[in-house]
């Protein structure tokens, strides 16, 4: 019995630590895109951005990638399905796991 939990939770971290590290790198990646896309006055609020709006954020192209980030400081945007949902040229990861 103590076999098996140590397995399960053996498996579960094995699958769960890698896409939290995938994350945080999403994370730094898009960060550092929108300090060299986004014009000065808006680069002040790129750290209140959540995890989920910087990974929704990473399929948009950096032409619309202004217009997005302003509605989501506007509270226009809730969520990643709301941000994927408006995206109109998809920039794609093929890297993600």
């Amino acid at each position: 019995m103590i076999f098996s939990l140590a397995l399960a939770a053996l498996a579960w971290r094995v699958r769960f630590f890698p896409l939290l590290l995938q994350d945080r790198i999403i994370r730094l990646e898009e960060s550092l895109r929108l300090e060299r896309v986004l014009p000065a006055d808006m680069r002040s609020g790129i750290s209140g951005l959540s995890t989920g709006d910087l990974i929704a954020l990473r399929f948009c192209t950096d032409e619309e990638l202004p217009e997005h980030v302003r509605a989501i400081y506007a509270g226009e945007y809730k969520g990643r399905e709301a941000i994927k949902s408006r995206i109109k040229t998809w920039r794609p990861d093929a890297q993600r796991i």
